[in-house]
Parts: C-alpha cells; sequence; structure tokens
C-alpha cells in the first residue's frame, strides 16, 4: 500500500523518469476513510504517520539528487563523444617506408593505434625525422670521404629542408596547444608536411643509393629503430650442420628494457636451435635447442660494442667476447648437440615458427653490423683483431657480411658503416 502513496507523493519528480524507466504503468487504490489519515491509514502498524512522512521527504529529496547526477552525466557523456568523434576523424599519417610490414601480412605493432590522434601523429612527426636527420648524418661522414661538392650541396639543401620542417611541425604543435587550427586548416597543413617528408625520404634514399654504388659490400649497419613485429632482415643462406661455431657482430643500443633478439635460427621441428636473446630485465642469453647459457655482457649503453660468443659441441663448452676480453666461459650447453643444417636465419627478430611468428617485445632495436659465423672456435687473437681493427677484418666462412647476402623487411634500413672509425 505504500508503493501508490509514494508515486503520489513523487509523482512531478518521477514522471518523465518512470514514463521512460518502467513502460506501461499501472497503480493500485485502496480505499481510506473521508476522516482519515492517509499516512496513518496505511502504515497499518508499522511506524507513525511523521516517521513515514519523513521518510517519503528523504526519498524525494534523494530521487531529485539523482535526477539532477543523471543529466549532468548525460551532458558529460556527450561532450566526451564528440570529442571521441573529432579524434577519429582525423586521418592516420603515413609515414614514409613505413605502412606496409611484411609481404603478405598486415602492419601489426603491439600497442599501435589504428586512428592515432593529433599528439601522436606529431610525435611519430619527429621520428621521422630525426630518422631523417640521422641518415642524413650518415650522407655527410660519406661525403667527407669522398669530398664530392655536389654531395655536399645536395646534403646542405636537405638539411635546409628539414630544419624548415621542424620549424612547420614547432608551429604545428602551438597552433593545436592554442586550438588555433580548424579541422581543414590542420587537414592541409599536415598534407603539405606529409608532401614534404615523401620528397625528402626519395632523395635521400637516392644519396644512400648512389654510396651503395661505391663502397664496399660490408660497409653498412642494420638499423631497426622500433619494436614492431614486421622489421627483419633475413640471411639468404642457411647454416650447415656445425659442430663449433663463432659469432661475433657489432652492435648498439640503448632499448629498455632489453635490447631483444638480434639473430634467431630455426630449423624444422625446434624454433629456438640457435638463439641471441634479451628479453626484459634478463641478462642476454644464448639458447641451443632450447638450453641456455646466461652471458655477462654490459652493452645497453647506446655506444658501438663488438661482441663474440664461440661454442664446441664437446662437453658444451662456451665463451663469450665483449669489446675484444673474453668476460665470460661455461660448458654443457647443449653437449654434443649438433647444430642443424637448413633452417632460416633471421636478423632482429625471435622466431616461434620457421622464418615467423615474431613478437614485438622479443624484437631488437638498435643498430647492429659485420654479422659473421664460422664453423670453427676462433681464437682469443683472432678476436681481439677484429674488435680492434688491428688486422685484416676476417670474414665468416660460413656467413659473411655482404649486403648480397641479406634481404631486409618491413622498413629496416641500410646504413654506411665502418667499424674502426666506432673506435676513435
Amino acid at each position: 500500500r505504500l508503493l501508490p502513496l509514494l508515486l503520489l507523493l513523487l509523482g512531478p519528480a518521477l514522471g518523465p523518469a518512470l514514463g521512460q524507466g518502467l513502460g506501461q504503468t499501472r497503480f493500485i487504490c485502496t480505499s481510506v476513510p473521508l476522516d482519515g489519515d492517509v499516512c496513518a491509514a496505511s502504515a497499518l502498524g508499522t511506524g507513525s504517520a511523521e516517521e513515514l512522512k519523513g521518510t517519503v521527504l528523504q526519498l524525494r529529496e534523494t530521487v531529485l539528487q539523482q535526477k539532477e547526477t543523471i543529466m549532468n552525466q548525460k551532458e558529460t557523456i556527450r561532450e566526451l563523444t564528440a570529442k571521441l568523434g573529432r579524434c577519429e576523424s582525423q586521418s592516420v599519417l603515413e609515414l614514409p617506408g613505413e605502412g606496409k610490414g611484411r609481404k603478405g601480412f598486415s602492419k601489426n605493432t603491439m600497442g599501435d593505434l589504428s586512428r592515432p590522434a593529433a599528439a601522436e601523429t606529431l610525435s611519430q612527426l619527429g621520428q621521422t625525422l630525426q630518422s631523417l636527420k640521422t641518415r642524413l648524418e650518415n650522407l655527410e661522414q660519406f661525403s667527407r670521404m669522398n669530398s664530392s661538392s655536389q654531395t655536399n650541396n645536395l646534403k646542405d639543401i636537405l638539411q635546409n629542408k628539414i630544419d624548415d620542417l621542424e620549424k612547420q611541425v614547432l608551429s604545428r604543435v602551438n597552433s593545436l596547444e592554442e586550438g588555433k587550427l580548424s579541422p581543414r586548416n590542420e587537414s592541409e597543413e599536415r598534407g603539405k608536411i606529409e608532401s614534404t617528408l615523401t620528397s625528402l625520404h626519395q632523395r635521400i634514399s637516392d644519396l644512400e643509393k648512389g654510396q651503395k654504388d661505391n663502397r664496399p659490400p660490408d660497409r653498412f649497419q642494420l638499423t631497426f629503430p622500433l619494436r614492431t613485429n614486421y622489421m627483419y632482415a633475413k640471411v639468404k643462406k642457411s647454416l650447415p650442420e656445425m659442430y663449433a661455431f663463432t659469432i661475433c657482430m657489432w652492435i648498439k643500443s640503448s632499448a629498455s628494457p632489453g635490447m631483444g633478439t638480434p639473430f634467431s635460427y630455426a630449423v624444422p621441428g625446434q624454433a629456438n636451435e640457435l638463439v641471441l636473446i634479451e628479453w626484459g630485465n634478463n641478462p642476454m642469453e644464448i639458447l641451443i635447442n632450447d638450453k641456455v647459457a646466461k652471458l655477462p655482457f654490459a652493452i645497453n649503453d647506446g655506444k658501438w660494442h663488438h661482441i663474440c660468443v664461440t661454442w664446441t659441441t664437446r662437453d658444451g663448452v662456451w665463451e663469450a667476447y665483449q669489446d675484444g676480453t673474453q668476460t665470460g666461459n661455461g660448458e654443457n650447453l647443449a653437449p654434443y648437440h649438433p647444430i642443424k643444417p637448413q633452417g632460416v636465419l633471421v636478423l632482429g627478430q625471435e622466431q616461434d615458427t620457421l622464418g615467423g611468428g615474431f613478437d614485438a617485445t622479443q624484437a631488437f632495436v638498435g643498430e647492429l653490423a659485420h654479422f659473421n659465423v664460422w664453423d670453427r672456435k676462433l681464437s682469443p687473437g683472432e678476436v681481439y683483431g677484429l674488435a680492434t681493427c688491428s688486422s685484416k677484418a676476417l670474414a665468416g666462412n660460413v656467413i659473411a657480411w655482404a649486403e648480397a647476402n641479406i634481404d631486409i623487411y618491413g622498413g629496416a634500413t641500410k646504413w654506411t658503416f665502418e667499424a674502426c672509425r666506432q673506435l676513435n
């Protein structure tokens, strides 16, 4: 009996809400004597009339407050929906050399958004500009060695264009922060910057192509600027069956946590036949047939380092060298298990399946050069000579570092690199 009385008292406040929330409603009527107290008649011994009246008034006040809160929340939702719509309406900036991913695969990175907002677009612009500037520094290094006035002039022109682009990006940041740009103006600005970036990328690529024609086949480095599951390089040759090996390379990274996987070798039935990986906060490890040894390297400082790992199947003896000095050794690493042939050797990614199954969290971020493989254990003197450039550089008799031996995918790039220059 209390329900119809509450409805009667709260009707003005709840009318619209009840009409929407309850659909078709029905009221139940109860007869009350003409001279009787409505509240007292409905209480039926449950409390005094004054107490019931107080309760009803409190309920009515609560409903009114809730109604006001709901209206405020609806207004907030409308504002957020409008802002989200504006963000989603912005087109995605496709950076030069990116977007296609691996051949036959769509681009898919850990944490990527399909439609980045303006702030993320500006961040991408900054990364692209930094990449172009680094490539120009390599061109400048090349031009010093060749003293070509034409190369210097082109380098100066490109440097000036990048400086102008940086000013445009800064101006765009300020305009966005002050709310000056309308959607139409912002679209025009983005179009201009994209066009200039594309032109710059093409001209720098042409210059780098000119370098490639003049440089020795082993004077190059691979660069993996982002932690993705689509940037990698593939060595065209497979490894033979090996009962011993030495693997050496120059490497540079400051990625955290962990620089990722410089290389992985998978064979049918075993994805972890031979892997070098630094994942998360773990030390760098070498895996042979899923057996693991921790390597005492300290190279995650953004500087170039020369590292070598030697291994023999007899007793599974291994040695680790950093910058020409042995830093660790051990045994019982996959003893009497020869490295199997007919596999796939990938630089920059860890394979979960033969030639694929890449995970962005395990990808290598940094620069890599002079990756060489021998089917024997190099002597400490030979390793020291490689690291210090004090002798004629040895080339791997199994895998030799040469551009003709490597295919690159997904936006990884090749730049000129001279190991001995890094020591000065």
